[in-house]
């Protein structure tokens, strides 16, 4: 990994990431949750033609919003992308056992509808994969903040890479402004993290960025994708 860490260091994003597809050929994939991060790194990838699968994780609880801006991402790119679904089976024993909302009872329970609506997919998703790409910041939660640009994922067998993690929020910003890349219409209503609709609210000036993730929770603010 040190040698890939050495030369990736100071290139651009998308100098990196071509570099990671050339290692790793047909191997590299990215995947979105369709965040505004995300939506930076959707924009670098097809904006400079990289040879990235792209998928996203549908856990069947999103936002009308997010289900647009899929539509409206599609559109504008004029590229397609992968979605994964959880497995049926796992989801109709889980309401039929628990009920539909399940998560609000306990953090186990939370986590248990996490892990079969979005881990389950997204370690489907990622066989086979070399090079996983994300949008995570550094300034999104206290746990990312010790991440580095490029990791090895040890229970996965495969290299992570975090280009925006040093990214401020103000760059994010700019970036979409300054190339009009599309985002979610939640973000203009006090949504910072958007996840699924019954657990995500608008957060008040002055909260965490997480903070509107399980809000009822006093837990680590995360589903298990990223530890």
């Amino acid at each position: 990994m040190t040698d890939i860490k050495a030369a990736i260091a100071g290139m651009s994003e998308p100098a990196a990431i071509q570099y990671l597809t050339e290692q790793f050929p047909g191997a590299v994939a990215f995947s979105t949750s369709f965040g505004q991060e995300d939506q930076v790194l959707a924009d670098i990838i097809w904006r400079n033609q990289l040879p990235v699968r792209v998928f996203t994780l549908d856990t069947g609880r999103l936002f009308q919003e997010t289900y647009e801006l899929m539509d409206l991402t599609r559109a504008r790119y004029k590229q397609s992308f992968e979605v994964y679904f959880p497995e049926t089976a796992a989801v109709e024993k889980l309401v039929a056992e628990k009920g539909m909302n399940s998560f609000y009872d306990s953090v186990e329970n939370r986590k248990e509808c996490c892990y079969i609506r979005k881990v389950a997919p997204l370690n489907r998703a990622l066989q086979g994969v070399k090079v996983w790409i994300t949008g995570l910041r550094a300034e999104q939660s206290e746990n990312r903040q010790g991440l580095e640009v490029l990791e090895w994922d040890e229970a996965r067998g495969l290299y992570k890479y975090n280009p925006l993690i040093h990214w401020s929020y103000e760059d994010m910003l700019a970036y979409l402004d300054q190339h009009n890349v599309p985002f979610n219409k939640l973000h203009n209503q006090g949504f910072v993290s958007i996840g699924c609709a019954p657990c995500t609210r608008a957060i008040e000036p002055g909260e965490h960025p997480r903070a509107g993730r399980w809000w009822w929770e006093q837990s680590k603010k995360e589903c298990g994708l990223h530890g």
